[in-house]
């Protein structure tokens, strides 16, 4: 059985990804530390916000740049750890990152803020992002994305987009951007697992491979070129999955779709909990307050 060793330095650690992340880190310590006074309302990021920045450029570089990509191409269970984390990790760690001030920047630019605000309307947000995450399975769309690589690089990126654009309504902090408050948000979270459910199920429940992309030796090496050189590619003699794993196709596919499902569940689980003591808190402090308020009216005298 043969190591990932064989592709090279490039294809498992994507140096020139790791320049162009590290010099996008650098611009954002530059801007919401150094050059924020140039903002109006503009104040520095918190340390947490830093912190949840940092997080997600090192997410992102550990799914996308690291060796977890190449094996995204080879293994079909690989792929899906990769999805779940770029979609439904990745896109919090980025909206709790960015100061509320830098948003509201780049929500005021002109086109922005109307096509934005239709954009993360809960319904549209929830069907767009599954409805794109479900079509990008089919095996007809899925096998075509894959051995191209500008069609591949521009779906994923719109699928990233729209990944954004489903988490907002339920995590962002802009007051003016609030669209869900208390249960809704619970409603929100539980309605986003089930349309995510029918393609993890029709992955798992397959009785038969799906994807040529993982199953045809040519389609397989064609989807390798996505994050091989073709000098090196051309230079091995490779036949499949099989060269670098003994599990089957089937059982790789249907690991494929269990752990999509639950990291799904496991990250809704937490955003649940999260949106739970949100109202919670929210609804304890309504009644202290009310109690406040009671306490300082006027009292009738009989």
């Amino acid at each position: 059985m043969l190591t990932l060793d064989i592709f090279g330095f490039r294809a498992l650690w994507s140096p020139f990804f790791f320049l162009a992340l590290a010099g996008l880190l650098i611009a954002y310590y530059l801007i919401v530390f150094k050059y924020f006074g140039r903002f109006k309302d503009g104040v520095p990021a918190t340390k947490k916000q830093a912190a949840y920045f940092t997080a997600f450029i090192i997410v992102l570089y550990s799914i996308k740049g690291s060796p977890v990509d190449l094996m995204s191409h080879i293994m079909f269970y690989m792929h899906m750890i990769q999805m779940s984390v770029l979609y439904l990790i990745a896109p919090p760690l980025l909206i709790f990152g960015v100061p509320n001030w830098l948003w509201r920047t780049f929500l005021s630019l002109p086109y922005i803020e109307p096509v934005f605000r239709f954009l993360t309307k809960p319904l549209v947000a929830l069907i767009m992002f599954n409805g794109i995450f479900s079509i990008y399975h089919i095996p007809l769309v899925f096998d075509f994305v894959k051995t191209d690589m500008w069609l591949h690089a521009g779906y994923t990126s719109i699928l990233f987009v729209f990944a954004i654009l489903m988490w907002w309504p339920l995590i962002n902090e802009l007051e003016e951007y609030q669209t869900l408050s208390g249960v809704k948000k619970m409603g929100y979270i539980f309605a986003d697992g089930v349309l995510i459910t029918p393609a993890c199920a029709l992955i798992i429940f397959a009785d038969a491979p799906m994807y040529a992309t993982f199953s045809d030796p040519n389609a397989w090496a064609q989807a390798l070129q996505l994050c091989v050189p073709t000098t090196t590619l051309s230079s091995l003699n490779l036949s499949g999955p099989e060269t670098f794993s003994s599990m089957s196709l089937l059982e790789d596919q249907r690991l494929g779709g269990v752990i999509m499902k639950v990291i799904q569940e496991l990250v809704y689980g937490f955003f649940l909990g999260y949106a739970f003591f949100q109202w919670f808190r929210s609804e304890e402090d309504q009644t202290e307050q009310d109690a406040i308020n009671l306490a300082r009216a006027p009292q009738t005298v009989e």
